[in-house]
């Protein structure tokens, strides 16, 4: 199979998407003739022209907007925002009007579209623009969130959001535009709510999400050294939540250890550590262990950046945490 760049799949995605259906288009900063800032809009002008491939001003909240009144006149509006810090412009539209005009008009109102961002640490982006803010998202009713961590995952997960008829906040993650990996080629999706298990094991269950898969992934490799077999899940849809794959895991192993990027208060982590609790407690050989970033904003310097964001070696020794309890 042909291996492509993280960012390469997600132009595609939005490219095959385009052509199979003429309501899809694309709008945000620089989005255009510069081809987006991480490149994740390379050649869709020119294949598309500036009526689906159009620029906006620098006013997220107008963003955001004028794609619910697109989504509203039967078009699949794609809306990229170009840091989930700048999220917080848009609140407003997002939490008070994407998510409930649905619901609020009694499903006779469709809203058809993607809100496209990218989070996360590890570019000294400093404080307000390298956050790791999904729980804010999870959390609103209405709302559907999805965090790729791989190539083929980001194109298939992509293509559903784009035809699903609900608002899906969709997170991409800087560090991995440039990640290669196997994509198949033409038509295919992944669809929303269904985890996957990247890595079987026996002892262990690490639930990961976006950037941490990999290092989890590293930390397993490592581990598998030491005889100690670790099951690496990666939920890719925050919600919908695929909990039974997640569940079944931990039955099976009998410790659960949670890891993403964003701080651990009130972080996704706990609803994965509280579902655990509820419905496989009975299971659970150990405490849940969460593996998170240090609660401070972003450091600009990358030594400290490196220090707040947790990497391979912390999920290790989370790991080893896990199996002294036992």
């Amino acid at each position: 199979m042909r291996e492509i760049l993280y960012r390469e799949a997600i132009v595609e995605a939005m490219a095959e998407e385009m052509e199979r259906d003429e309501t899809v288009f694309v709008m945000g900063e620089d989005i255009a003739e510069f081809g987006g800032s991480y490149k994740t809009t390379v050649g869709l002008l020119e294949k598309f022209g500036k009526e689906r491939v159009r620029n906006t001003p620098i006013a997220e909240q107008g963003i955001v907007g004028a794609a619910l009144g697109a989504a509203l006149m039967g078009m699949r509006p794609v809306a990229e925002l170009m840091y989930i810090d700048f999220s917080a412009v848009a609140m407003d539209q997002i939490v008070n009007q994407v998510a409930k005009v649905r619901y609020m008009f009694g499903g006779k109102a469709k809203t058809a579209l993607v809100i496209r961002t990218q989070g996360g640490a590890g570019r000294s982006s400093a404080a307000q623009h390298a956050q790791s803010l999904e729980a804010w998202f999870v959390h609103v009713p209405g709302l559907k969130v999805v965090m790729p961590s791989t190539p083929r995952d980001a194109k298939g997960l992509l293509k559903s959001a784009i035809r699903d008829d609900d608002p899906v906040f969709f997170i991409e993650h800087k560090l991995l535009y440039l990640q290669k990996g196997p994509v198949p080629e033409g038509d295919y999706t992944i669809p929303l709510g269904v985890a996957e298990v990247k890595r079987e094991g026996r002892d262990v269950t690490i639930v990961a999400t976006s950037s941490m898969v990999g290092r989890s992934l590293q930390a397993a490799a490592e581990l598998e050294k030491e005889g100690v077999s670790c099951e690496v899940v990666d939920p890719r849809t925050l919600f919908p939540l695929d909990k039974e794959t997640i569940l079944a895991s931990v039955r099976k192993t009998g410790r659960l250890l949670v890891t993403h990027e964003a701080v651990q208060r009130c972080g996704w982590g706990a609803e994965i550590a509280a579902i655990a609790a509820r419905e496989a407690f009975d299971y659970l050989d150990a405490p849940i262990v969460r593996v998170c970033a240090k609660e401070t904003p972003v450091p600009f310097a990358p030594k400290l950046e490196g220090h707040v964001i947790p990497n391979k070696d912390d999920v290790i020794a989370g790991v080893r945490t896990l199996l002294q309890t036992a």
